[in-house]
């Protein structure tokens, strides 16, 4: 449909419009409203209601649910059982009421996850409080006469749903942040939505149709000549105001008073130049004034400056006129006060190694002729004494036999020394035992506790530093001088570092590092250590009370050697009597555990 006056539509409008019928009188008991709106610190569900009643509330799961029955009231005639707009609001999700029983109203509000809340009765009205550090629009579930539809194509009446956010509408410099304000977008009011068409209407026209519609005092800048060709279907008239504005290359501004001009971009820039500047101290609570600081550049104005005052605490503000209350509303909504955060970790780390060594050893020689090597034999020219270790004696001159069997296998502080020795003829025969079986078990826990606010890094570190000597080998020395050597020192023990951070909806987000480290020396030959360590860098999201495996290792190493005698030694069954064998098996098993808590939050517990 063409509409080619506006100013007339608009006032026709209202001319046909009916009037507003009377309220009828509330009865006792009767329902007559719920809205869901913003408070400070919190949000609230009020659900007006008159007379003498009685108010029960639960919690149900599966999905999270807290229900009221309103005991002595019925639903007014106009309440709209259905009417919540879907959008989620602190949290809530949905908004249901029925009239349960023939006096029982019942009120279900689906949320994201049970929270702390608190039912209060005041006089004419049932508040349902809970906490919330998010703004919203509210919601307003009244009943509504509609207006009626018009032969015209022109529809201005409350829509049940607010208007959408500023955020949603590109807002790209300041006018557009005071064009916003202006039209009370944060204010959580109703916004009327229209429907309408436009062929070749007029600019003028066109201002003076959102005018008559909103209220608000829009002046047209000079010399401003547009016609604008567009079609509107059930939307805020807010949006569909800044859809035409950007369109046609223009924007608004606020001016004192509260009074919109709509003009073109250097047009205004030329005003918001010659507009006087103000400055305001703003005492700043929780935040670091360093840090917020940087977040105001981007709601400055190109005259505005943010100076951080750090003796203070304090944010000196300059900016223009039209701009500044913003920017101080702004450093309001960010210096919230912080959450604290509890991570409680657990490392445990078991290393186990089974050891078991088994070997046999023989020596078999005569008095003339024989190793010196196992057994030791007197040498006649040290009047009866052993030969030294090492030195074997043979006698060229006769048919002997001498022989040793794994002469040089060995084992490291054996368990058992088992000798048998004896005499055949004019051979002696001597075998050696040696066994061994150990087992060494180390096992270590470590509960690391700290508590930080969120978004704050925080660190705790139980061990120690150990001074390692370091000899540079490629120093240049003088002659006769030492090598020259410098010490290190390495952190060893448990270490936790992280940084917490609490979400909208209660969960907690952490980035976590966790380190468990030991010093182990090597043999004195070596010169060296080695530096045994677990480590963890991840990052997960759990909720408030949640215990999380952030890492399980399990290490398992077996080694098996075996030396012997050819041939004997691969002999079944009596192959052991004729070899040295040893099996190590080592096991590590590493296991970190974590559980975050949110300090001072309350636990909903549903009822049975």
């Amino acid at each position: 449909m063409i509409h080619r006056s506006w100013s007339l539509l608009a006032s026709a409008l209202l001319l046909a419009a009916p009037s507003p019928a009377p309220a009828a009188t509330a009865r006792d008991g009767e329902v007559r409203a719920v809205s869901l709106v913003p408070a400070s610190g919190k949000a609230e569900l009020v659900i007006q209601v008159q007379g003498a009643v009685q108010v029960t509330d639960r919690t149900l799961t599966d999905p999270s649910r807290i229900v009221l029955d309103i005991t002595g009231a019925t639903l007014g005639s106009g309440m709209d059982r259905s009417a919540y707009d879907g959008v989620k609001r602190a949290g809530v999700l949905n908004v249901r009421l029925s009239q349960y029983t023939p006096d029982v109203v019942r009120v279900v509000m689906d949320v994201e996850r049970l929270i702390p809340y608190r039912v209060e009765r005041s006089e004419g009205a049932i508040r349902v409080s809970f906490g919330s550090d998010q703004g919203f629009l509210a919601w307003n579930g009244a009943a509504v006469t509609p207006v009626r539809d018009q032969a015209v194509a022109v529809a201005a009446a409350p829509a049940p749903a607010p208007a959408p956010e500023a955020a949603e509408a590109p807002a790209t410099n300041s006018d557009t942040r005071a064009l916003n304000r202006a039209m009370g977008r944060s204010q959580g009011r109703n916004v009327p939505r229209i429907t309408v068409t436009w062929n070749n209407a007029s600019i003028e026209e066109v201002i003076a149709g959102f005018q008559a519609i909103s209220g608000q005092s829009i002046i047209l800048g000079k010399d401003i000549k547009r016609t604008v060709s567009a079609e509107i279907i059930d939307k805020p008239w807010t949006e569909a105001f800044y859809a035409i504005l950007a369109a046609q290359g223009l924007t608004a501004q606020e001016m004192p008073g509260g009074i919109l001009r709509v003009d073109q971009p250097s047009n205004l820039a030329e005003i918001d130049s010659l507009e006087q500047r103000e400055t305001h101290v703003v005492r700043v609570n929780y935040a670091r004034v360093g840090e917020l600081v940087g977040s105001l550049k981007g709601i400055l104005t190109k005259r505005g400056t943010a100076v951080a005052d750090s003796a203070t605490n304090s944010v000196i503000l300059t900016d223009v006129r039209s701009n500044i209350d913003l920017v101080v509303d702004f450093v309001s909504q960010l210096d919230l006060k912080p959450k604290s955060v509890s991570i409680q970790a657990k490392i445990i780390f078991v290393d186990r190694t089974d050891l078991e060594q088994l070997g046999f050893k023989y020596d078999i020689g005569s008095r003339e002729q024989f190793y010196n090597k196992i057994v030791q034999r007197p040498d006649p020219l040290k009047g009866g004494n052993p030969y030294d270790p090492g030195v074997n004696v043979v006698n060229l001159g006769g048919n002997q036999v001498a022989a040793v069997g794994n002469g040089d296998a060995v084992l490291r502080n054996p368990a058992l020394d088992l000798l048998f020795s004896t005499a055949i003829g004019g051979f002696s025969i001597t075998s050696f035992l040696q066994a061994l079986e150990q087992v060494n078990l180390s096992d270590v826990q470590a509960e690391p506790t700290i508590t930080t606010l969120d978004n704050k890094q925080a660190s705790i570190r139980v061990g120690e530093d150990i001074p390692i000597r370091v000899i540079d080998a490629n120093a240049p020395t003088a002659a006769g001088q030492a090598v020259r050597a410098n010490v290190q020192f390495r952190e060893t023990g448990i270490k936790l570092l992280v940084t917490p951070h609490v979400t909208n909806d209660g969960q907690i987000s952490l980035d976590l590092s966790t380190e468990r480290s030991s010093l182990q020396e090597l043999a004195a030959a070596d010169l060296g250590f080695i530096v045994a360590k677990q480590e963890t860098r991840n990052q997960l999201l759990v909720s408030d009370g949640e215990t999380a495996v952030i890492g399980g290792l399990t290490v398992t190493t077996v080694e098996k050697t075996r030396s012997g005698i050819p041939l004997l030694s691969s002999l079944p069954l009596i192959g052991s009597l004729f070899s040295f064998s040893s099996s190590t098996e080592n096991r590590k098993d590493l296991i970190i555990l974590v559980t975050p808590r949110i300090l001072g939050d309350a636990k909903v517990v549903p009822e049975s």
